[in-house]
């Protein structure tokens, strides 16, 4: 998931060229490349904004409405490690407020941001369906429920200690 430029001779970023040899010039298709652009690069960095505009001739505003539109899109890179906390309505009844405040007490960082060595993010999510295992929080792919303060610190000193 690395994000930096892979740029050739015309200055053009490789990595984005290809995703956009796969479809055709069609409107329609935007979502997809900008889905493509996520996973390839960890969010949608302005210059894959600016060329997709010129790929489908969309303005950037219409691209930069869709991309925020969608919770699944960034504008920001995240972690390698992207803690999620839920404030769904079972989660912050059950005390998910606590372990947003925890995340960001121990990880240095507010909600929206990145560490500086690029390890963690934060992000304050809506329900993620697990209301049953409430308050909850995730770790890229990773469920924990159940959470107290005392879970949070053991799973990131084990992340933490990771690398």
């Amino acid at each position: 998931m690395g994000n930096t430029c892979q740029c050739g001779n015309n200055g053009k970023d490789e990595k984005l060229e290809k995703i956009l040899d796969k479809y055709t010039q069609d409107k329609s298709n935007l979502i997809q490349i900008l889905n493509e652009v996520q996973e390839g690069y960890g969010y949608i960095p302005e210059k894959a904004q600016m060329r997709i505009s010129e790929y489908l001739n969309i303005p950037m505003a219409e691209i930069y409405g869709v991309i925020t539109f969608y919770s699944r899109f960034t504008l920001k890179p995240k972690g390698k490690y992207h803690v999620a906390v839920c404030l769904g309505t079972a989660c912050f009844v059950k005390g998910s407020e606590k372990i947003l405040d925890r995340v960001k007490q121990k990880l240095g960082i507010d909600v929206g941001e990145t560490t500086k060595d690029g390890r963690f993010s934060i992000e304050a999510t809506r329900c993620i369906g697990a209301c049953g295992l409430a308050p909850v929080f995730t770790i890229n792919d990773e469920v924990h429920g159940k959470a107290t303060v005392k879970i949070v610190d053991e799973v990131l000193d084990k992340y933490m200690k990771e690398d």
